[in-house]
């Protein structure tokens, strides 16, 4: 079973501490990344925390929570080999599995509440990857990770 790491912000942490009750009653383990404070933040720490145990393994994936979810997905892309994709429902969610094998998730707490974000997760964490047509794509995207070229060129 999969250890889902978790991180947040000051803003996205009543989300985090909702969505920590679902894994455990789906019977999920998981790993608090920060933060743990209603006082403000600075959420690069806690997605680079969230980001390094998915990058080394220890978590097979990551949820991540702030106030509208795309500073923390800004932050945990800017590390190669991550997939972090925002979703405000569930069906991008699972789309962003099965065709991007994306490796983690962010949410916003002020753009979804606890209810809908546990199904946004639960589609996200229930959904494999599909690989076949869709591993060209990844693989042209590791290439810009590893050299800030496509196919061997200026961009091209």
């Amino acid at each position: 079973m999969k250890v889902v790491a978790l991180a947040s912000d000051h803003v996205g942490l009543p989300l985090k501490e909702a969505l920590k009750a679902h894994l455990e009653a789906r019977g999920l383990a998981w790993r608090d990344f920060g933060t743990d404070s209603a006082e403000r933040c600075d959420y690069p720490r806690f997605a680079y925390a969230a980001v390094q145990a998915v990058i080394e393994g220890a978590c097979g994936c990551a949820v991540l929570c702030c106030g509208t979810g795309a500073g923390m997905a800004i932050a945990a892309n800017k590390i190669p080999g991550i997939r972090c994709v925002v979703c405000s429902e569930g069906y991008t969610a699972a789309l962003s599995r099965a065709h991007n094998d994306a490796n983690m998730l962010a949410l916003g707490a002020r753009v979804v509440g606890p209810g809908l974000a546990a199904q946004i997760v639960d589609r996200f964490l229930d959904t494999p990857y599909e690989g076949g047509r869709h591993q060209r794509r990844l693989d042209l995207i590791r290439e810009i990770e590893l050299t800030g070229l496509l196919d061997g060129g200026e961009g091209g």
